[in-house]
């Protein structure tokens, strides 16, 4: 009779991603808070770059999207970077994913399908880069649409907030001083990482006035600085960041007044007038900054575009308004860059005057000026010694 023979049971793993889905209807907000390996939930029509550029710096392991990452409305540039990253970008646009989970749930990503446990929760189309190639090749037709429409939302948002953005009306008075100092305002959004390192320089030894837009101020706490203004979305900001004393004011999405009474900090309201970018760049173009240095900022038209139409007016007037006080870091960078610093002047002095006391030693007279200095030296170290003695 043969022995019985145990067979081990094999546990085989579901196919597919398994990760915690970190949801919210605001991506910014999101992008805040979701931990790398999560899959981010949200939904967000034209996804843009620089949410795209956060989610991917986040360490999101996939990307599930409540709406039409690309509309065709115009060719934005979200979806190219999460697909270059070899992220699953996900769109699920008929389902209702906010409803079916709660945040923190784990749940397992196939292909196009979403599933909690077993329960299909939503099957979308999945974005690889060759779709997102051809969905943007098809949006680019729209570009010229755009920009008409660009032009009728200018002069509906001039009428509509001529006297914000000509005459500062409604700006509230701060208690951080702007008049005549240099400001670096910071977003989270394009290559603002790169941006900040390139004005490291420039921040040191100039000490602009630092004001971090939504989650910006974040950004300028992981690069080292300590922001003086943050202005925005205040529900995208961090608590630690929100307890380092910087002066708050916010622009109509202010956060829940239960939050900043536990955070023991209070905020003023400046008018909303297009993004908080915007509202940033009012509030020191109006309170008389001398320069204004904008670091992670969109500054062509694809960028522009990008933003979408209701957005792109506001920009455009608000760069008209502020006009030659404007600058980006990047150019900041290059003018440090370029520019002989003092130690560099000091360090090629000192060379200078090495090569001439050098060239003079070997001289005759160079020889007795040296046996000269030598024995005034001994002198005096001899007359040192004797009064120790």
């Amino acid at each position: 009779m043969k022995p019985l023979q145990l067979r081990r049971s094999r546990t085989v793993s579901p196919p597919g991603l398994t990760a915690v889905a970190r949801l919210d209807r605001r991506s910014a907000a999101l992008t805040a808070r979701v931990l790398p390996g999560e899959i981010a939930v949200i939904q967000h029509l034209d996804l843009d770059r620089g949410t795209a550029e956060a989610l991917v710096g986040a360490g999101v392991t996939a990307v599930i999207n409540q709406a039409p990452s690309v509309s065709g409305r115009y060719p934005n540039l979200g979806p190219q970077v999460v697909a270059a990253a070899g992220i699953p970008l996900v769109d699920v646009p008929d389902a209702d994913v906010f409803s079916a989970l709660r945040d923190g749930d784990r749940v397992r990503l196939d292909g196009s399908r979403l599933f909690r446990g077993e329960r299909l929760i939503a099957e979308g189309e999945l974005l690889d880069a060759s779709r997102v190639d051809q969905l943007l090749a098809d949006a680019r037709s729209g570009r010229a649409a755009q920009l008409e429409a660009f032009t009728f939302n200018t002069v509906e948002h001039l009428r509509r907030d001529q006297h914000l953005l000509l005459d500062g009306a409604g700006v509230p008075d701060l208690r951080t001083r702007l008049d005549g100092r240099q400001v670096v305002i910071a977003c989270r959004s394009y290559d603002y990482r790169s941006d900040l390192r390139c004005l490291r320089t420039y921040i040191r030894e100039h000490r602009p006035v630092l004001v971090g837009v939504d989650a910006g101020a974040d950004a300028l706490v992981e690069a080292g600085h300590a922001p003086d203004l943050i202005v925005g979305d205040l529900d995208a900001v961090s608590d630690r960041t929100l307890r380092r004393g910087a002066e708050l004011v916010t622009t109509g999405q202010a956060a829940s007044s239960d939050r900043l009474h536990r955070l023991g900090v209070s905020a003023v309201t400046v008018p909303a007038s297009g993004t908080s970018e915007d509202a940033a760049m009012l509030l020191a173009d109006t309170c008389g900054a001398a320069l204004i240095v904008t670091a992670g900022s969109h500054v062509g038209v694809e960028d522009f575009l990008d933003r979408g139409q209701s957005q792109m007016a506001g920009s455009f007037l608000t760069r008209l308004r502020v006009g030659p006080r404007l600058v980006d870091a990047k150019v900041i960078a290059r003018l440090n860059h370029n520019r002989v610093r003092s130690w560099q002047l000091a360090l090629l002095v000192c060379a200078g005057l090495l090569a001439v006391l050098l060239a003079i030693a070997i001289t005759p007279a160079g020889e007795q000026w040296l046996a000269t200095i030598a024995d005034g030296l001994a002198g005096i170290v001899s007359s040192v010694q004797e009064g120790i003695g």
